[in-house]
């Protein structure tokens, strides 16, 4: 596993959670589509790079 997998994982479970916080709080729906496609393309990119 090279490094920058591990960190684009790491940072798109950190925004995943930030969207389930964010859900919670009942921000705005844009921002948090917003956090969750970022959260989903880190993830993506860190799980390609395996």
């Amino acid at each position: 596993m090279s490094k920058s997998a591990i960190v684009l994982i790491f940072v798109g479970l950190f925004l995943a959670g930030g969207v389930i916080s964010f859900w919670k709080q009942k921000l705005p729906k844009g921002v948090i589509a917003v956090l969750g496609l970022g959260a989903v393309m880190c993830l993506g990119a860190g799980v390609m790079r395996l």
